[in-house]
């Protein structure tokens, strides 16, 4: 249904501008309709309607009352330059909610009709919220439209028998920018992750420590008498044997007739490939 509704209103607008395009030959910044689909600047807005809390919240006979008296009026004051789409009542969640979507329009200096949300709402007659400063992200003439239709929607629930809680609130905080309180949620969910990381971290360097501990070969235990490594070698690998037996004074003494170069030789006879 969007993409009906784009190529029916902006094909026009579409095919002439990559027309310009063409002609100052920098067509590589032509678009189609699935490109105004999806940039953020043409694509459609989604704005989601619930009345309450998980915990208390308006009926969905209420809610779908409400919003459709309020699409009506929407479309009657803002119609011709804000277009509804579509929209749909969902009791998936815990929350009856609507999602409804809508694009902005007006004509551009060509006289062709384009997706400009900003042109649009000034269109409508709508001003920046501080006039004396610069157009920007926090002073735009989206924000007082958001705040008129909010206002319209609080007239209606009242109209309805709902009293509404009129001061914009995000998630209980009061005085966040919506864009703040996303900000905080996030970097909340990202302090819970790198937490969980961690502990992992924790888990697998405690792994490799016991691997390492496992893994490590047993020290040789040491003779008094002996220096030489092969020589201490050879000499555990005898008493493991049985050919010799371990001194109380920790020496390496062989049997009386056993020198200790053929402890080494039979070591090595038996080790060595």
């Amino acid at each position: 249904m969007e993409r009906q509704f784009y190529e029916s209103r902006y094909s026009n607008f579409v095919e002439s501008q990559n027309e310009r395009n063409a002609k100052i030959r920098h067509t590589e910044r032509n678009r189609s309709i699935p490109d105004l689909l999806s940039s953020r600047k043409t694509c459609p807005e989604e704005t989601i309607y619930q009345l309450g809390t998980l915990d208390e919240h308006a009926s969905a006979e209420d809610l779908l009352n409400i919003v459709t008296e309020f699409i009506e009026e929407f479309k009657a004051k803002f119609g011709n330059h804000v277009h509804v789409l579509d929209w749909a009542l969902h009791l998936d969640e815990s929350t009856p909610h609507i999602h409804e979507r809508h694009v902005f329009d007006c004509e551009n200096k060509y006289g062709e009709v384009a997706p400009q949300q900003e042109k649009a709402l000034e269109a409508l007659g709508f001003e920046l919220p501080d006039p004396a400063k610069p157009l920007s992200r926090r002073n735009n003439r989206k924000i007082t439209f958001d705040a008129a239709c909010r206002k319209m929607l609080f007239e209606i629930a009242k109209r309805h028998g709902l009293e509404l809680e009129e001061e914009a609130e995000y998630g209980n905080r009061k005085y966040l920018e919506k864009q703040d309180f996303i900000l905080a949620k996030q970097k909340e969910q990202f302090a819970a992750q790198q937490s969980k990381l961690d502990e992992l971290t924790l888990k697998v360097s405690d792994m490799e420590t016991l691997l390492e501990n496992v893994s490590a070969p047993a020290t040789l235990p040491a003779f008094a008498d002996v220096a030489d490594p092969e020589l201490t070698q050879a000499a555990q690998w005898a008493i493991e044997q049985g050919y010799l037996k371990a001194r109380a004074d920790g020496s390496f003494k062989p049997d009386k007739g056993v020198a200790k170069w053929r402890v080494i030789r039979g070591y090595r006879a038996v080790t060595e490939p």
